[in-house]
């Protein structure tokens, strides 16, 4: 999913992101794909996160415990809910949590869409290392 290429171009990220203790470090994951779920835990364990890895949107929206999380990196298509709805929900319930969002579906009206909810990041499978560890980076308190 990521190459080589990009852990190396991150690396100093990654060491500084290592050494410096901040308190929020999980990044929860959302996606129905179980190969993403362990490309994307093994990255973020790369660059100093944890991550909590959801395999569907029902386990997702159980979770209720937000206070140690940069983010949630949310796929778009989730079988039959979207990530956009669960974004609204997380809002509707006054959570604002920041949102990651990530799809293999990309056009114009999913992108839209996903901007109004409001996230972070976009990002278009397959993405680099780079365009996900950036946007943490800026979520990061």
């Amino acid at each position: 999913m990521f190459s080589h290429s990009d852990k190396r171009a991150l690396a100093p990220l990654a060491k500084g992101r290592i050494l410096s203790k901040k308190k929020k470090n999980v990044v929860l994951v959302v996606d129905d794909d179980a190969a993403m779920l362990r490309s994307v835990a093994r990255l973020l364990r790369q660059f100093g996160y944890d991550s909590l890895l959801f395999s569907s949107a029902e386990a997702f929206a159980d979770h209720r415990d937000f206070d140690e999380a940069v983010c949630v990196l949310l796929d778009i298509n989730l079988g039959n809910v979207s990530g956009i709805e669960l974004r609204r929900s997380l809002n509707a319930a006054g959570n604002s949590i920041p949102v990651i969002y990530m799809t293999g579906n990309d056009g114009a009206a999913v992108r839209e869409a996903a901007e109004q909810s409001g996230c972070l990041a976009y990002l278009t499978k397959p993405f680099s290392a780079k365009s996900l560890i950036e946007p943490l980076e800026r979520a990061a308190p």
